[in-house]
């Protein structure tokens, strides 16, 4: 599954720098325009300015010097003057692909309430069961009544699927059905299928809006501020760690060990650790770890046990992978999504801490908590469902302006539309040199488990702009990336 997906780029002064989405007047020269139906809209009659300017950007980078080059910058998402599509013409379709994150159901009834409440759009159906549903499955027709409570629900009420991609089948059947806009919900594999497929629109010279809606409970998205989901899933992290928290307190030698998602990037373990302030230690994907001899695990764990009697450790289920990979079976394995394959490290770890002070003839008292699919399966709470409503709307306003391609996302607070392959080059990851870890590490005072030579080529991957260190004077409340060394 090839993206060929070309950058639009509209360079400006002073290093200024465009990274445009697609619209269809790029392919469709011809097209007419209409009225957006908004300024007629009570709703919106007391806004002092109903449309967003044609020439509002988002800068990526806020934090500048006064010699800086203003840099790149994302196309303001919002509605704008002149629309592509008729109310009565529109014919939307809505489908949710990977695994399930909170707020799926409240995207799904906004995109819906959006374009019939705002833009008069009738005719909306959701695609059952991820991207083969297209061809595989029935569709269902949405309406504001059928999604009307829909919000209070965890999973998604179209149903999921990883794989099933056939980008032949799938515009077949776009085009068969008549479908003229298409929003896909889902995580960066699903995101790099919305992109192939919006390429196989545009061969084909097909008036059909292609917008992406990006997915990830992990937050491993890059360039968007967070994804949506991700605030619950730390919310509902805390009610784990303190279950083992109670656990660890409550017996001599108690150890409460919590296994919460983020298969390459440990944002969800980082934030947990630090809201809860009852983690003594917290392995993620992008700190690595030993288990044995000075400064390992083991010595910490007997120290902290020593003096306090009781610990809580926190664990990404991507961490420690290194050290299971002799007795991982699935090694190398893929999952439809193309994700790797990962083994229980949660349940290897107990096991070897138990082993060990058998061993050392040191009673413990483990217990293991994983409420990874609790914590899928939940509703968003009042934060995320807030968000979930401004990517829905923005989402919409951008297809019916006839942009296309495209992703939707807050930029350093500000709504933006972003390509396709800026999302999908890369993932967002937790900087172990900057100063949000730094914080966690002394929440937990547990050690960096760093030898001093994976410090210096830590730090070689990403120096700071100045001799200050990285991130001071930050103002922006983006989380931290490697794009984005600065939390407030």
């Amino acid at each position: 599954m090839e993206d060929d997906t070309q950058m639009k780029l509209v360079p400006g002064s002073a290093g200024y720098v465009l990274e445009d989405v697609p619209h269809f007047t790029d392919y469709l020269p011809d097209l007419p325009s209409y009225p957006n139906p908004l300024q007629d809209n009570p709703a919106y009659s007391v806004v002092k300015q109903y449309f967003v300017n044609s020439d509002d950007t988002v800068t990526q980078k806020i934090v500048v010097h006064k010699d800086s080059p203003r840099g790149v910058h994302f196309r303001r998402a919002g509605p704008r003057q002149r629309v592509y599509f008729e109310s009565d013409e529109a014919h939307a379709c809505i489908v949710t692909c990977g695994g399930l994150c909170p707020g799926l159901n409240t995207v799904i009834r906004e995109i819906v309430c959006g374009l019939y409440y705002m833009y008069g759009v009738r005719k909306v159906l959701g695609i059952d069961g991820g991207y083969r549903g297209f061809y595989a499955k029935n569709t269902v027709t949405l309406t504001p009544k059928v999604v009307n409570d829909i919000h209070k629900r965890g999973g998604t009420i179209l149903g999921t699927s990883r794989g099933g991609h056939d980008t032949s089948k799938i515009v077949d059947s776009i085009q068969d059905r008549g479908i003229n806009q298409v929003y896909i919900i889902g995580g960066d594999g699903t995101q790099k299928g919305a992109a192939v497929i919006f390429e196989e629109i545009r061969r084909r010279g097909l008036k059909v809006a292609v917008a992406g809606i990006p997915k990830t409970i992990d937050n491993d998205i890059p360039v968007i501020d967070k994804s949506f989901g991700f605030d619950t899933a730390v919310e509902e992290a805390q009610r784990a760690i303190n279950a083992a928290h109670v656990e660890g307190e409550s017996i001599e030698n108690g150890i409460g060990l919590v296994k919460l998602m983020g298969r390459y990037s440990g944002f969800i373990a980082m934030y947990a650790t630090l809201a809860s302030r009852d983690v003594d230690c917290c392995l993620i994907p992008e700190s690595p770890f030993y288990l044995e001899g000075s400064g390992g695990l083991y010595e910490y764990i007997e120290k902290r046990l020593k003096e306090n009697g009781h610990m809580v450790i926190v664990i990404a289920e991507g961490a420690g992978q290194d050290l299971l990979s002799e007795s991982l079976q699935s090694m190398g394995q893929q999952d439809a999504s193309g994700n790797k394959l990962l083994q229980d490290v949660g349940l290897w770890i107990s096991h070897r801490i138990k082993e060990h002070f058998a061993k050392k003839k040191m009673p413990i008292n483990l217990k293991y908590i994983d409420p990874t699919y609790m914590i899928r399966a939940i509703p968003s709470i009042a934060s995320d469902n807030v968000y979930c409503t401004l990517l829905a709307h923005s989402t919409v306003h951008g297809a019916m302006a006839g942009y296309t391609g495209f992703t939707v996302g807050p930029v350093n607070g500000r709504h933006a539309y972003i390509p396709f392959n800026r999302i999908n080059e890369k993932q967002n990851k937790v900087v172990i040199t900057d100063r949000m870890w730094a914080r966690l590490l002394s929440s937990t005072n547990q050690p960096s488990f760093l030898n001093p030579k994976d410090i210096a080529e830590a730090k070689k991957e990403k120096q700071p702009a100045t001799g200050l260190l990285a991130g001071e004077n930050c103002t922006d409340r983006k989380p931290l990336t490697e794009d984005n060394p600065c939390m407030s």
